[in-house]
């Protein structure tokens, strides 16, 4: 889905630990290069290269994935993206989840101990799937580490945004240039309206509240949340209202 000019809200059907649900990473692009933001749930490579073909983006273009954060369906396809290209693309993430990300330490959320119960109730078949994710995660390499307010220099300017909480080096990102919002999951979306975190997937909901602050020095147009898509309707007054009844 077309957000603004050159930037496009992917919509991949994700099933996982019993359920289904559509899943939003970013691709923002122009004539010379694009950089996917957050890579889906392990399995959805081909969703994301049909997405690519169908705005006229071969694999090649792309030099860079910014994980926003070390969840399984955010950092799912990127051993996969970095094997199609041969190594040749940059990933980013923040300091506190590289960790994470590169398997030094287990996923926080997705590990066989954190998820017991949960793949104890699926069916065998099912079961048997998500134990071989949380026992063997998706890995990569963090070539670059992101910091609260700083700028990549790329597409008019993408302005990392530290909003811990929901794991303990999540970041969203504002699009200087469209003035688009990619939430990432410090907020959700339902129906076109801005919800706040969600209790049951946030790791530290004081921290997670108190980081959605920062979105209000911004003028922002849309917000893309990776679950529950776009909202462009008075953001600024849903963002106010979500802080204020918080």
């Amino acid at each position: 889905m077309r957000i603004a000019n050159g930037v496009e809200m992917l919509e991949l059907e994700a099933e996982a630990f019993g359920g289904k649900a559509v899943i939003h990473p970013t691709l923002l692009w122009d004539d010379k290069e694009a950089i996917l933001i957050d890579t889906g749930m392990p399995g959805q490579y081909e969703q994301i290269i049909s997405a690519m073909d169908r705005i006229g983006l071969s694999l090649d273009k792309l030099k860079a994935v910014i994980l926003t954060h070390q969840d399984i369906d955010h950092i799912g396809n990127v051993p996969e993206i970095i094997k199609a290209t041969k190594g040749s693309i940059e990933i980013f993430a923040h300091e506190l989840d590289k960790p994470y990300i590169e398997g030094e330490i287990s996923l926080i959320k997705t590990n066989p101990k954190s998820m017991a119960k949960i793949l104890d109730s699926l069916p065998e078949d099912q079961s048997r799937i998500m134990r071989e994710i949380c026992e063997n995660p998706p890995k990569a390499k963090i070539d670059t580490t992101l910091s609260d307010g700083q700028e990549l220099p790329y597409f008019g300017g993408i302005k990392v945004l530290f909003t811990p909480g929901h794991t303990p080096g999540h970041i969203s990102l504002y699009l200087k240039k469209s003035r688009v919002l990619v939430a990432a999951d410090a907020m959700i979306c339902i129906d076109g309206n801005l919800r706040g975190p969600v209790e049951q997937t946030t790791l530290d909901m004081d921290t997670a509240i108190s980081s959605l602050d920062k979105f209000l020095i911004y003028d922002i147009e849309s917000v893309i949340c990776y679950h529950g898509g776009v909202c462009d309707n008075k953001v600024r007054i849903q963002l106010e209202n979500i802080i204020r009844n918080l």
